[in-house]
């Protein structure tokens, strides 16, 4: 896990200040985050968290003594590219610690937690994203933050319990603090307590019928009932959340009230958010907290319908998990390798330039359609499971213990539906990164499947484990310069746009 950190930072680290310009929502965010250190009063789209974290990065930045060979004024004061994107780049070299920690949590399997981490590091959009002055890398942290420190919350008891569950509401409230939809991973914390209270129920209520029908037995006596009845009372004593070969903190979930959830995951998540505004409130007056959740809100309903009329790169949510359509944050033309790229303006004309420089948010193919199909495989597990007891009991039921695999394919489904499927209702243009909230758990889906795979007793599998590991790393070291912007020949870059789509 040293190693897989060391790269995150080392990718998103070189060439940090290469592009000496303001990239694709850095003519707002960097702005925003100067404009606090300015004090100029701004309306702000979203919650402002991300912009003081931006904020903070630069007045850092601004007193280190190096990095500062190129600056430009394009957020309003002079300043160095690298100054308003190293905390995003230190910040998004955590994601894939945390990540392995989440799966580590879930399973207490180093090598799913290490694969999870691995194939996070390995992503194009989050390596992109994690180079700029853009919020969305805060969104995903601490959601992800929020989700780790409920997984410890689960893993201990009293006081400890208490601590861990403070930080999570903490969390959760900083991700909804960075951008609404970070609301989604909290309705993931949600779902899957939902969904343990409703397994823990359907038991129950299946062994009440069995302990009538054993006491029913028992009134009418008999050598034959002694049988059935032995029978019965095993099958209700078999029963348990978990079973010693499933240990989990999710097998815990029941011991959660709805106190915990609404106190530590309602009230503390909503305080978090609400100081969230203070600073900015302050520095502009112009509305107060009501008035700018509607003034923001009517802003994101006026954006338009999500389509390439609006804006070239608008990406319905059903585009997203194949990626048929991300987009190009920067696109620059030159005659050669020495030549410096302008501050500002248009590309040269088609066929004047010789390099390419193009910096794509999109993540990395193989790992995006791999992760989808191993999401899949996990819902039908889950599907199947029931379905076979039907056929088999000739009764609905649900399995008499859930082990660790069954419960990381519920928490995993659940929590991509939980980050997916609100987009469904959205009409507004949306983009390819509104994807990124949900994406990390098909990170984790496919890690698990390959985790599987290497350690099974069939050769067969460990070779496909290990096809698909490599084909992953392949796959982003093949499409890496178009995340890093490297220079490419127009042959090399069209190598890359395998879609028409993509361009």
């Amino acid at each position: 896990m040293g190693s897989v950190f060391i790269l995150s930072l080392a990718l998103r680290f070189w060439g940090l200040e290469r592009f000496n310009t303001l990239v694709f929502d850095e003519v707002y965010f960097a702005k925003f985050g100067n404009n606090y250190l300015t004090h100029t009063p701004f309306f702000n789209a979203h919650p402002p968290l991300s912009q003081y974290m931006i904020g903070i990065g630069i007045w850092i930045g601004s007193h280190i003594p190096f990095w500062h060979d190129t600056v430009n004024g394009l957020t309003g004061s002079l300043r160095s590219p690298w100054t308003y994107r190293w905390f995003n780049a230190l910040t998004g070299s955590f994601i894939p610690l945390v990540v392995a920690a989440i799966a580590y949590q879930l399973s207490y399997r180093r090598s799913f937690a290490l694969l999870a981490g691995l194939f996070t590091a390995c992503d194009g959009i989050f390596l992109v994203e994690s180079r700029y002055a853009l919020s969305n890398i805060y969104i995903v942290i601490f959601g992800l933050l929020g989700h780790w420190f409920l997984l410890l919350a689960l893993d201990n008891q009293n006081r400890r319990r208490s601590f861990w569950l403070i930080f999570a509401g903490i969390a959760f409230g900083a991700s909804v603090g960075t951008k609404w939809n970070g609301l989604w991973f909290l309705s993931g914390a949600y779902l899957i307590w939902i969904a343990a209270w409703v397994i823990y129920l359907i038991h129950s209520f299946l062994n009440s019928k069995l302990f009538f029908a054993s006491s029913s037995l028992k009134e009418t006596g008999g050598s034959e009932s002694r049988g059935a009845e032995s029978a019965q009372e095993a099958e209700v004593s078999t029963y348990s959340p978990s079973s010693p070969s499933s240990q989990t903190p999710l097998q815990n979930l029941t011991q959660l009230n709805v106190f915990h959830m609404l106190f530590y995951l309602g009230i503390i998540p909503a305080l978090i958010y609400s100081i969230i505004w203070i600073p900015h409130l302050q520095l502009d007056k112009t509305y107060g907290f009501i008035a700018v959740h509607q003034q923001i809100l009517k802003f994101h309903l006026q954006l338009g319908g999500n389509s390439p009329n609006v804006h070239p790169y608008c990406a319905a949510w059903y585009k997203w998990p194949l990626m048929t359509r991300p987009m190009a944050y920067y696109y620059q033309t030159a005659k050669s390798i020495t030549e410096p790229l302008p501050v500002m303006g248009p590309p040269l004309p088609n066929g004047a330039g010789q390099v390419i420089y193009d910096v794509h948010a999109m993540g990395n193919p193989f790992l995006w359609w791999f992760g989808v199909a191993a999401m899949l495989f996990l819902i039908g597990m889950l599907v199947s499971q029931p379905i076979s007891l039907w056929v088999k009991e000739k009764r609905f039921s649900v399995p008499t213990t859930l082990n660790v695999d069954t419960w990381i394919a519920l928490y995993l489904v659940l929590n991509y539906a939980a980050n997916l499927l609100p987009w469904v209702k959205v009409t507004r243009c949306v983009f390819i990164y509104h994807y990124m909230c949900a994406v990390v758990f098909i990170f984790l889906a496919i890690a698990w499947f390959v985790d599987q795979c290497l350690r099974s007793y069939y050769q067969q599998l460990r070779a496909l484990g290990v096809t698909i590991t490599f084909i992953i790393l392949a796959a982003f070291i093949f499409w890496m310069p178009i995340y890093l912007g490297l220079p490419l020949s127009p042959h090399d870059y069209k190598l890359r746009m395998w879609f028409t789509s993509w361009i």
